[in-house]
């Protein structure tokens, strides 16, 4: 950014200020996709999927124009986007970096002309175009006439600036918290909640707007939508069906709300970035406090001795206080209780499911090394003889065996609550330790043949390094492929069991002693791998 030429603080200084904000979107953006051709392609499939689902629902929502109901429809799906962006800075910070204003607290920036800028910055890139297709395809459901069309004109936009004040304004009033590791912890939990209330909101939905042999009926939106339609933003776009029906006065009023709740907004917006800029750090202070050392000590007692108990340690500490480590654990555990839910509510409900949460919390060993990052060389070279090297997978597993047995243990009984499949608990107990060992054995030999580095940023929302996506992929797709062929023979005794009423429950010791071997065969193999490709391992995990 090159210096004012004209006096400090003028209004010239604003607009250079404001282009240079908006054009440094721009450049994040272009910058972002050449960065690798993997990114690119990422991003460019991910904007197409985005733009056709937009303007699906924008076709959906003009074909419901002049139906019954179709005004009720645009409400609640404008309702439902308020929602979703006031959350997405919540559980996406870290995935955005203009979201970040405390990047620029050090710049001799004014908020208002920092505010300005980052507003119309922000209706740079897909994001805004896809939400303006739907909330404009909502403003053609709703409205009826050439008023309707008059008010559309005003409401689009209007709710469009409305929304991206509103996720910005609680960016920056939760930035600080929100870039910190307790904050992306909380990323990490509230994500994985709000994704399952989501989910089972659009099944309650979706049950009750098209029952069984029914057509599709509309009127059951309606108690939703009178309560929301005088919620701004959505009593902008409400606006527009109350213009169709003559009542002008109240459409005024419907905008008059969603433009104070857009002044409110930009000015809790102003005062977050004042308090950013001025204001000190709280997190920075020293905290003094007592250290626990002995209670500690006494925890990490019941891990092995030797370099495999204090790897296992390290490889613990990563999981509790790394948030990309958080991440993949509780995606495990989220996916899993999500197609449980699923499967009760659809009406095919099963104990078994927890198989799925053995294969996915297995699927932390696919990368052993990669959370090590530029810090794997220490390890490396240490690592001298093939019981070194043993020592050190023992070690990494024996932590993921830690936390991912307990998960499973307590995982079960829930879910059999649920299902009502408690005699069918033993069994699943040993179809889901077959699936976690088998994963676990499989993830040794794979973080030794196919590793890949983590992204430097610590964003628990990306899963690599940029152009390593890749190799993600084919990790993940062989890992869950390899497992379920090698539970093959534990499912054929599953059905052997079932089949012939054999009493099932003796899948469980087998199952157990299946998992425990494959992680056995898995080490063995991996070490001596990890010894010969060494050098390789070191430059594809520390690679940025």
């Amino acid at each position: 950014m090159s210096a004012p030429t004209t006096a400090p603080g003028s209004a010239a200084d604003d607009r250079a200020v404001v282009r240079a904000l908006v054009s440094l979107k721009v450049r994040l953006l272009r910058n972002g996709l050449r960065r690798s051709p993997g990114r690119a392609a990422g991003y460019l499939i991910g904007t197409g999927v985005g733009l056709v689902f937009g303007a699906g629902a924008a076709i959906g929502l003009v074909v419901l124009h002049g139906k019954e109901g179709a005004a009720d429809v645009a409400a609640v799906l404008t309702a439902g986007l308020t929602v979703c962006w006031a959350a997405m800075p919540l559980f996406f910070f870290a995935g955005d970096e203009s979201a970040d204003p405390t990047r620029l607290t050090m710049l001799p920036l004014r908020p208002r002309a920092l505010l300005r800028g980052t507003l119309l910055g922000s209706l740079v890139g897909p994001g805004p175009l896809i939400g303006l297709l739907m909330l404009a395809g909502a403003a053609a459901a709703a409205g009826r006439g050439a008023a309707s069309a008059v008010v559309a004109v005003l409401a689009v936009p209007l709710t469009l600036v409305l929304l991206i004040a509103l996720t910005r304004s609680v960016a920056a009033a939760n930035a600080r918290l929100l870039s910190s590791r307790r904050g992306k912890d909380f990323a990490i939990f509230g994500g994985l909640l709000f994704a399952v209330l989501v989910q089972l909101g659009n099944l309650g939905v979706q049950s009750s707007v098209r029952s069984p042999g029914q057509s599709l009926d509309l009127s059951v939106l309606h108690p939703y939508a009178s309560v929301v339609r005088w919620i701004p933003p959505v009593s902008a776009i409400d606006a527009v069906r109350s213009a169709g029906d003559g009542a002008y006065l109240v459409a005024a009023l419907q905008l008059a709300l969603a433009a104070g709740l857009l002044a409110v907004l930009l000015r809790w917006w102003l005062r977050s970035l004042q308090d950013l800029m001025v204001s000190g750090d709280s997190s920075t202070l020293v905290e003094t406090s007592s250290v626990h050392s002995g209670r500690a000590a006494r925890g990490w007692r019941l891990l092995p001795a030797g370099r495999a108990g204090t790897v296992a340690q390290r490889h613990l500490r990563y999981a509790w206080r790394e948030p990309r480590a958080k991440a993949a654990i509780f995606t495990g555990i989220g996916m899993t209780c999500v197609i449980a839910a699923l499967s009760v509510v659809q009406g095919w409900g099963s104990v078994y499911v927890i198989a799925l949460g053995g294969l996915m919390l297995g699927l932390q060993s696919g990368n052993l090394f990669g959370m090590d990052g530029s810090g794997f060389w220490m390890v490396a070279a240490t690592l001298s003889t093939r019981q070194d090297a043993r020592d050190e997978l023992r070690g990494r597993v024996s932590a993921i065996l830690a936390y991912g047995a307990v998960v499973l243990v307590l995982l079960g009984p829930v879910v059999a609550a649920v299902t009502g499949g408690w005699a069918d608990l033993a069994p699943a107990f040993g179809l889901a330790f077959a699936a976690f060992g088998t994963s676990i054995g499989l993830g040794c030999v794979i973080s030794v043949y196919a590793p890949f580095a983590l992204p430097a940023d610590g964003n628990p929302m990306r899963s690599a390094a940029p152009g390593q996506n890749g190799v993600v992929m084919a990790n993940a797709f062989g890992s869950m492929i390899g497992v379920v062929v090698g539970c093959l023979p534990v499912g054929a005794l599953l059905g052997f069991l079932l089949l012939g009423h054999h009493p099932a429950w003796l899948l469980l010791p087998v199952g157990l002693l299946y998992g425990a071997a494959m992680v056995l065969l898995g080490i063995r193999v991996a070490a001596g791998g990890l010894l010969k490709r060494l050098p390789e391992i070191l430059a594809k995990v520390i690679e940025r």
